[in-house]
Protein backbone atom coordinates (compact mmCIF):
# COMPACT_ATOMS: atom_id res chain seq x y z
CA UNK A 1 0.00 0.00 0.00
CA UNK A 2 1.37 2.93 -0.62
CA UNK A 3 2.45 5.50 2.28
CA UNK A 4 0.70 8.16 3.85
CA UNK A 5 1.04 11.78 2.08
CA UNK A 6 2.90 14.31 3.71
CA UNK A 7 2.77 18.08 3.58
CA UNK A 8 5.43 20.43 4.70
CA UNK A 9 4.39 22.84 7.40
CA UNK A 10 2.48 26.08 6.81
CA UNK A 11 5.24 28.29 8.13
CA UNK A 12 4.63 31.74 6.07
CA UNK A 13 0.88 32.85 4.91
CA UNK A 14 1.01 33.40 1.81
CA UNK A 15 -2.43 35.22 1.63
CA UNK A 16 -0.78 37.76 3.82
CA UNK A 17 2.26 38.08 1.84
CA UNK A 18 0.04 39.02 -1.21
CA UNK A 19 -1.59 41.78 0.72
CA UNK A 20 2.05 42.94 1.55
CA UNK A 21 2.68 42.90 -1.84
CA UNK A 22 0.08 44.80 -2.56
CA UNK A 23 0.51 47.52 0.19
CA UNK A 24 4.28 47.93 -0.90
CA UNK A 25 3.35 48.74 -4.54
CA UNK A 26 0.60 51.25 -3.35
CA UNK A 27 3.49 52.70 -0.48
CA UNK A 28 5.81 53.00 -3.32
CA UNK A 29 8.23 50.57 -2.87
CA UNK A 30 11.87 50.73 -1.51
CA UNK A 31 13.90 48.95 -4.20
CA UNK A 32 18.13 49.31 -3.47
CA UNK A 33 18.39 45.27 -2.24
CA UNK A 34 16.67 44.33 -5.61
CA UNK A 35 18.17 46.69 -7.28
CA UNK A 36 21.73 45.40 -6.11
CA UNK A 37 20.29 41.79 -6.53
CA UNK A 38 19.43 43.00 -10.55
CA UNK A 39 22.97 44.13 -11.22
CA UNK A 40 24.39 40.84 -9.60
CA UNK A 41 22.04 38.90 -12.24
CA UNK A 42 23.50 40.60 -15.11
CA UNK A 43 27.42 40.33 -13.82
CA UNK A 44 26.56 36.72 -13.46
CA UNK A 45 24.76 35.31 -16.54
CA UNK A 46 27.16 37.92 -18.57
CA UNK A 47 30.04 35.36 -17.11
CA UNK A 48 28.00 32.10 -18.74
CA UNK A 49 29.13 32.13 -22.71
CA UNK A 50 25.61 30.56 -24.14
CA UNK A 51 22.51 31.60 -24.88
CA UNK A 52 19.13 31.09 -22.94
CA UNK A 53 16.54 31.60 -25.62
CA UNK A 54 13.77 31.05 -23.06
CA UNK A 55 13.87 32.34 -19.56
CA UNK A 56 11.15 32.86 -16.49
CA UNK A 57 11.28 35.18 -13.34
CA UNK A 58 10.15 33.37 -10.65
CA UNK A 59 8.28 35.57 -7.89
CA UNK A 60 10.63 38.45 -8.22
CA UNK A 61 8.38 41.74 -6.93
CA UNK A 62 9.38 44.41 -9.02
CA UNK A 63 10.42 44.57 -12.30
CA UNK A 64 14.25 45.70 -11.78
CA UNK A 65 15.31 42.18 -12.46
CA UNK A 66 13.12 41.51 -15.53
CA UNK A 67 14.32 45.18 -16.72
CA UNK A 68 18.08 43.95 -16.46
CA UNK A 69 17.61 41.03 -17.77
CA UNK A 70 16.20 42.02 -20.95
CA UNK A 71 19.20 44.30 -21.57
CA UNK A 72 21.24 41.04 -22.02
CA UNK A 73 21.77 39.65 -25.64
CA UNK A 74 22.05 36.39 -24.06
CA UNK A 75 18.82 36.12 -22.64
CA UNK A 76 16.03 35.76 -25.28
CA UNK A 77 12.37 35.99 -24.12
CA UNK A 78 11.26 36.41 -20.67
CA UNK A 79 8.25 35.33 -18.78
CA UNK A 80 7.39 36.20 -15.25
CA UNK A 81 5.35 34.26 -12.96
CA UNK A 82 3.86 36.12 -9.85
CA UNK A 83 1.02 36.20 -7.68
CA UNK A 84 -0.68 38.90 -10.12
CA UNK A 85 -0.57 38.88 -13.72
CA UNK A 86 0.90 41.99 -15.65
CA UNK A 87 -0.64 42.65 -18.99
CA UNK A 88 2.53 45.26 -19.59
CA UNK A 89 4.60 41.71 -19.76
CA UNK A 90 4.89 38.66 -20.84
CA UNK A 91 3.91 36.90 -17.20
CA UNK A 92 1.63 34.32 -15.84
CA UNK A 93 -0.24 34.42 -12.31
CA UNK A 94 0.73 31.42 -10.56
CA UNK A 95 2.02 30.79 -6.88
CA UNK A 96 5.75 30.04 -6.76
CA UNK A 97 4.75 26.87 -5.02
CA UNK A 98 2.91 25.92 -7.80
CA UNK A 99 5.14 26.56 -11.03
CA UNK A 100 2.44 26.63 -14.16
CA UNK A 101 5.66 25.40 -16.53
CA UNK A 102 6.48 21.97 -18.22
CA UNK A 103 9.04 19.81 -17.28
CA UNK A 104 12.10 20.70 -19.70
CA UNK A 105 10.61 23.93 -21.13
CA UNK A 106 13.00 26.31 -20.27
CA UNK A 107 16.41 27.29 -20.70
CA UNK A 108 16.65 29.34 -17.74
CA UNK A 109 15.01 30.28 -13.90
CA UNK A 110 15.69 32.79 -12.28
CA UNK A 111 14.25 34.87 -8.92
CA UNK A 112 14.97 37.34 -6.70
CA UNK A 113 14.44 37.83 -2.99
CA UNK A 114 10.90 35.59 -2.92
CA UNK A 115 11.97 31.73 -2.12
CA UNK A 116 13.05 32.24 1.60
CA UNK A 117 9.08 32.92 1.72
CA UNK A 118 7.70 29.58 0.53
CA UNK A 119 6.52 26.94 2.68
CA UNK A 120 8.28 24.14 0.57
CA UNK A 121 11.37 25.07 -1.03
CA UNK A 122 12.85 21.57 -1.30
CA UNK A 123 9.31 21.17 -3.22
CA UNK A 124 10.09 24.16 -5.33
CA UNK A 125 13.37 23.52 -5.77
CA UNK A 126 12.43 20.07 -7.47
CA UNK A 127 9.85 22.00 -9.67
CA UNK A 128 12.26 24.59 -10.83
CA UNK A 129 15.05 21.67 -12.31
CA UNK A 130 12.13 19.52 -13.79
CA UNK A 131 10.60 22.55 -15.68
CA UNK A 132 14.77 23.64 -17.20
CA UNK A 133 15.43 21.60 -20.28
CA UNK A 134 19.01 19.60 -19.93
CA UNK A 135 21.54 21.47 -19.27
CA UNK A 136 19.62 24.43 -18.11
CA UNK A 137 20.32 27.03 -15.37
CA UNK A 138 18.90 28.01 -12.40
CA UNK A 139 20.24 31.18 -10.43
CA UNK A 140 18.43 32.60 -7.38
CA UNK A 141 18.98 34.82 -4.58
CA UNK A 142 17.33 34.78 -1.44
CA UNK A 143 17.76 36.08 2.01
CA UNK A 144 19.66 34.17 4.36
CA UNK A 145 19.84 33.31 7.93
CA UNK A 146 22.14 36.70 9.24
CA UNK A 147 19.40 38.85 7.97
CA UNK A 148 17.69 41.16 10.20
CA UNK A 149 19.44 39.82 13.17
CA UNK A 150 20.00 42.68 15.06
CA UNK A 151 16.30 42.77 14.83
CA UNK A 152 15.22 39.66 15.84
CA UNK A 153 17.62 40.46 18.93
CA UNK A 154 16.24 43.37 19.48
CA UNK A 155 12.58 42.57 19.70
CA UNK A 156 13.31 39.08 21.57
CA UNK A 157 15.04 41.17 24.19
CA UNK A 158 12.11 43.86 24.99
CA UNK A 159 9.34 41.41 24.42
CA UNK A 160 11.25 38.87 27.37
CA UNK A 161 11.67 42.12 29.59
CA UNK A 162 7.98 43.82 29.09
CA UNK A 163 5.95 40.98 28.74
CA UNK A 164 7.50 38.00 30.18
CA UNK A 165 8.36 36.04 26.64
CA UNK A 166 9.25 36.56 22.73
CA UNK A 167 6.74 35.98 20.23
CA UNK A 168 8.09 35.36 16.46
CA UNK A 169 8.83 38.51 14.61
CA UNK A 170 11.43 37.98 11.82
CA UNK A 171 11.37 35.13 9.66
CA UNK A 172 13.64 31.69 10.17
CA UNK A 173 15.27 32.52 6.90
CA UNK A 174 17.80 28.72 5.83
CA UNK A 175 21.41 29.69 6.11
CA UNK A 176 23.79 28.74 3.54
CA UNK A 177 24.96 24.74 4.31
CA UNK A 178 21.13 23.94 4.24
CA UNK A 179 20.46 25.52 1.08
CA UNK A 180 23.58 23.89 -0.79
CA UNK A 181 22.39 20.83 0.74
CA UNK A 182 18.95 21.47 -1.02
CA UNK A 183 20.00 22.47 -4.61
CA UNK A 184 21.77 18.48 -4.24
CA UNK A 185 18.67 17.00 -3.29
CA UNK A 186 16.52 18.83 -6.04
CA UNK A 187 18.68 16.91 -8.08
CA UNK A 188 21.12 19.76 -9.58
CA UNK A 189 24.37 19.29 -11.29
CA UNK A 190 27.43 21.49 -10.15
CA UNK A 191 25.36 23.23 -6.91
CA UNK A 192 27.18 26.16 -6.12
CA UNK A 193 25.97 28.50 -3.37
CA UNK A 194 27.75 31.78 -1.99
CA UNK A 195 26.65 34.74 0.34
CA UNK A 196 26.78 38.88 0.06
CA UNK A 197 25.96 40.28 3.29
CA UNK A 198 24.91 43.95 2.93
CA UNK A 199 25.38 46.24 5.93
CA UNK A 200 22.15 49.32 5.78
CA UNK A 201 22.20 52.09 8.24
CA UNK A 202 19.92 54.13 9.67
CA UNK A 203 19.32 57.16 11.70
CA UNK A 204 16.65 55.04 13.84
CA UNK A 205 14.83 51.36 13.78
CA UNK A 206 11.36 53.10 12.64
CA UNK A 207 12.85 54.14 9.54
CA UNK A 208 14.08 50.45 8.71
CA UNK A 209 10.61 49.40 9.94
CA UNK A 210 9.00 51.48 7.48
CA UNK A 211 11.63 50.41 4.67
CA UNK A 212 10.56 46.93 5.60
CA UNK A 213 7.04 47.52 4.76
CA UNK A 214 7.41 48.98 1.93
CA UNK A 215 9.76 45.97 0.72
CA UNK A 216 6.40 43.52 1.54
CA UNK A 217 9.09 42.00 4.18
CA UNK A 218 7.32 42.29 7.70
CA UNK A 219 6.66 39.51 9.59
CA UNK A 220 4.60 36.72 7.33
CA UNK A 221 4.44 34.04 10.00
CA UNK A 222 1.69 32.03 10.79
CA UNK A 223 2.68 31.71 14.22
CA UNK A 224 2.75 35.68 14.50
CA UNK A 225 1.37 37.07 17.14
CA UNK A 226 -2.06 38.40 16.27
CA UNK A 227 -2.69 41.14 18.72
CA UNK A 228 -1.39 44.44 17.73
CA UNK A 229 2.27 45.07 19.79
CA UNK A 230 2.13 47.75 22.57
CA UNK A 231 3.76 51.14 22.31
CA UNK A 232 5.59 50.27 25.32
CA UNK A 233 7.33 47.12 24.22
CA UNK A 234 7.93 49.42 20.55
CA UNK A 235 9.75 51.30 22.46
CA UNK A 236 11.61 49.15 24.49
CA UNK A 237 13.11 47.56 21.42
CA UNK A 238 14.24 50.59 19.74
CA UNK A 239 15.77 51.34 23.17
CA UNK A 240 17.30 47.89 22.81
CA UNK A 241 18.12 48.07 18.89
CA UNK A 242 20.38 51.85 19.85
CA UNK A 243 21.91 50.63 22.50
CA UNK A 244 23.53 47.61 21.14
CA UNK A 245 23.56 48.30 17.68
CA UNK A 246 24.69 51.92 17.41
CA UNK A 247 28.12 53.18 15.14
CA UNK A 248 29.74 55.45 16.65
CA UNK A 249 28.11 58.59 14.99
CA UNK A 250 24.83 57.28 16.71
CA UNK A 251 23.47 55.69 13.25
CA UNK A 252 22.24 51.74 13.37
CA UNK A 253 22.85 48.35 11.51
CA UNK A 254 20.80 46.48 9.74
CA UNK A 255 22.33 43.54 7.99
CA UNK A 256 21.07 41.73 4.76
CA UNK A 257 22.37 38.01 3.90
CA UNK A 258 21.58 37.56 0.29
CA UNK A 259 22.43 33.74 -0.46
CA UNK A 260 23.21 33.06 -4.07
CA UNK A 261 22.11 29.88 -5.65
CA UNK A 262 22.76 28.39 -8.92
CA UNK A 263 22.94 24.85 -10.12
CA UNK A 264 22.28 23.22 -13.88
CA UNK A 265 19.96 21.17 -14.99
CA UNK A 266 21.81 17.34 -15.37
CA UNK A 267 23.03 16.77 -19.15
CA UNK A 268 25.51 14.07 -20.28
CA UNK A 269 27.97 16.48 -21.26
CA UNK A 270 28.66 18.65 -18.05
CA UNK A 271 32.14 18.61 -16.37
CA UNK A 272 31.91 15.78 -13.43
CA UNK A 273 34.02 15.43 -10.57
CA UNK A 274 36.92 12.73 -10.47
CA UNK A 275 36.20 9.59 -8.63
CA UNK A 276 38.08 9.25 -5.65
CA UNK A 277 41.23 7.58 -5.99
CA UNK A 278 41.58 8.75 -9.39
CA UNK A 279 44.29 11.53 -9.30
CA UNK A 280 47.19 10.48 -11.50
CA UNK A 281 49.38 12.72 -10.13
CA UNK A 282 50.38 12.78 -6.58
CA UNK A 283 49.81 16.12 -4.13
CA UNK A 284 53.31 16.06 -2.47
CA UNK A 285 54.83 16.20 -5.90
CA UNK A 286 52.66 18.98 -6.86
CA UNK A 287 53.47 21.03 -4.04
CA UNK A 288 57.29 19.93 -4.01
CA UNK A 289 57.24 18.32 -0.63
CA UNK A 290 58.39 14.69 0.27
CA UNK A 291 55.10 12.40 1.99
CA UNK A 292 55.59 11.48 5.12
CA UNK A 293 54.40 7.65 6.04
CA UNK A 294 51.72 6.54 8.61
CA UNK A 295 54.08 7.31 12.27
CA UNK A 296 56.73 8.98 10.81
CA UNK A 297 57.99 11.97 12.53
CA UNK A 298 58.66 15.57 11.09
CA UNK A 299 62.49 15.78 10.65
CA UNK A 300 62.96 11.57 10.68
CA UNK A 301 64.69 10.52 7.08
Amino acid sequence: MPGPLTTSPEIFDRALIRARQRRAAALGPVTFLLDRVAGEFVERLTAVTRRFDLAADIGTPGDAVGVALSQLASVGTIVRSSFVADAKQKSVAADEEALPFRDGSLDLIVSGLALQFVNDLPGVLVQIRRALKPDGLFLAALFGGETLVELRQAFAAAESEMEGGASPRVAPFADLRELGALLQRAGFALPVTDVDRVTVRYANVFDLLQDLRRMAATNPLVARRRTPLRRATLLRMAEIYAQRFADGDGRLRATFEIVWLSGWAPHPDQQKPLKPGSAKTRLADALGTREMGAGEKPGSS
